[in-house]
């Protein structure tokens, strides 16, 4: 099992997942990690870089999506493999844009939906609709970073292998138990260093945000302008360390908590999950420390005894995990978390294994798509930390005293999710710092289950003082724009469109 990753298109129906999961960078002056460097001391890409001109033609139908609309074009940026290397092999990133379709043209406009592992591609025409007031005076930009997607991907199992690791236990209660559980960890690393070979040391969010800025010198923009979504929020920020003088609008929505290590995360995670699922429970009219109590039971029945389904699958205790977070992404899941709940009391798991289903981006044929590869692989190299087993055991109680439904899992999830990671993890936590940057706009819900809100005001204190505008929502689920606010989506407008900064702390309801 690793953190909860990717997100996938809650606007289109779907539930969104994006984990609240550090970036990634490498710096000489960032506390507790190795050296970050300024984007003076990195060597320039070479012209043959620089001078690209994007080939944009149509975009063509791939195995996991359909092909998008006339108005989509697609195209491959070339990005250097290692960028202490810039003059080096490179690797191909795959473009999807839509031009703008008013005269007052501001410039490109690029996207990332979080993870990490999201693919933009396939994301980016989905979410068209809910930014269509942006494209009046924007190309809207999307690409897939590396090791996802289309783009050179990440690959560490296929997809038996995946489904024999879905019966492995999460919350280990016996030596056997917990040797399988990191056994499994290990080989998912070794499977990710077979398949991927040297790619798997450069898909760090450092990485990703230098690619962001050569994008945006072969765009032709001077300024990137960039809204990022929960892990893209922490990917803006590290950007923003980097390139500050580039800084145009940045938008950073569903935040992740840049103070956040390893532990902290998961901590993170237990919380906003909890808090998510007391909100179910209390609009059920169930008293949430009743309901959470009697989930956990149900957890622990299903650890000892898997629960059939109508597809003669087992429902195992990860998949039941999977499939109860799911729905707490969104309050529109609410109402299928009800009904697989209640047909989970009865014995049937066929309804929280279709939600899990969904998640691990499993199709009716049992063809698992590798957004959680692409999201493990970049975590572990970002991450430098690695708890052992002593330490995560003492861990336990504050987990589950944070939440006694998701606790335990996340718990061990801080040592099982890179243990034996064939790649050293590059920091604690990320430095995001940006003096002299232009105001980004940071974006909170109180009712964020996956980035609590709390990391909203972290992550704009550690971008700088003038640097980071905090703009609240009182609601509930994962992200703020696009959700029904009026208040929130034009207050983005506002900044986007016309460079309108809010007050910072402005707080809609």
């Amino acid at each position: 099992m690793t953190r909860f990753g990717w997100c996938t298109a809650w606007w289109a129906a779907a539930v969104v997942l994006v984990a609240g999961c550090s970036g990634g960078s490498s710096g000489d002056d960032k506390a507790g990690g190795s050296p970050q460097r300024s984007s003076a001391a990195v060597l320039a890409p070479p012209s043959s870089l620089t001078s690209q001109k994007p080939d944009w033609g149509r975009c063509q139908a791939t195995a996991d999506s359909t092909a998008p609309g006339r108005d989509w074009q697609c195209a491959t940026l070339r990005v250097p493999l290692d960028w202490a290397k810039p003059d080096g092999e490179t690797i191909g990133l795959a473009l999807i844009r839509a031009r703008a379709r008013g005269e007052n043209r501001i410039g490109s406009l690029l996207f990332n939906f979080g993870g990490p592992g999201s693919s933009g591609v396939s994301t980016m025409p989905a979410y068209a609709a809910v930014v269509s007031s942006l494209r009046e005076r924007y190309d809207l930009v999307s690409w897939d970073p590396r090791g996802v997607g289309l783009s050179k991907r990440v690959r560490c199992r296929d997809d038996e292998e995946i489904q024999a690791s879905e019966s492995v236990d999460i919350t280990p209660d016996t030596p056997a138990e917990e040797r399988a559980y990191l056994q499994d960890s290990s080989t998912f690393g070794k499977g990710c260093a077979q398949n991927t070979g040297t790619l798997l040391g450069h898909v760090s969010t450092t990485d990703t945000a230098r690619d962001m800025d050569l994008l945006r010198h072969v765009l032709g923009d001077r300024r990137t302008h960039y809204f990022g979504i929960s892990y893209g929020t922490e990917l803006g920020g590290v950007y923003a360390r980097l390139f500050p003088r580039n800084v145009g609008r940045l938008v950073l929505d569903a935040v992740v908590d840049p103070s956040a290590d390893v532990v902290g995360h998961r901590e993170n995670q237990a919380r906003g999950f909890q808090r998510a699922l007391n909100s179910y429970l209390e609009s059920t009219g169930e008293d949430p420390e009743q309901g959470s109590r009697r989930i956990a039971a149900l957890l622990e029945r299903i650890d000892a005894d898997p629960l059939p389904t109508a597809s003669g699958r087992k429902l195992t205790q990860a998949l039941a995990f999977i499939g109860i977070i799911l729905p707490l992404y969104s309050e529109d899941g609410w109402p299928a978390l009800t009904s697989a709940l209640e047909a989970a009391e009865r014995g049937d798991g066929s309804e929280l294994l279709v939600l899990a289903d969904e998640y691990n981006e499993r199709d009716p044929s049992g063809h698992y798509g590798t957004a959680s590869h692409s999201q493990r692989a970049i975590s572990c190299l970002d991450d430098r930390q690695r708890p052992t087993v002593e330490e995560t055991r003492k861990l336990l109680p504050e987990f589950e005293r944070i939440s006694p439904v998701f606790g335990t899992a996340l718990g061990w999830d801080t040592t099982g999710s890179c243990h034996d990671w064939p790649v050293a993890g590059q920091y604690d936590t990320p430095q995001v710092s940006a003096p002299g940057a232009a105001p980004i706009l940071v974006v909170g819900n109180t009712g964020d289950p996956a980035t609590p809100y709390e990391g909203t005001r972290r992550m704009a204190d550690e971008l700088g003082e003038g640097v980071g505008v905090v703009l609240t929502w009182k609601g509930e689920g994962h992200g703020a724009y696009g959700r029904g606010s009026d208040c929130i989506d034009a207050t983005v407008n506002a900044y986007l469109l016309d460079g309108k900064v809010p007050e910072d702390g402005k707080v809609c309801s």
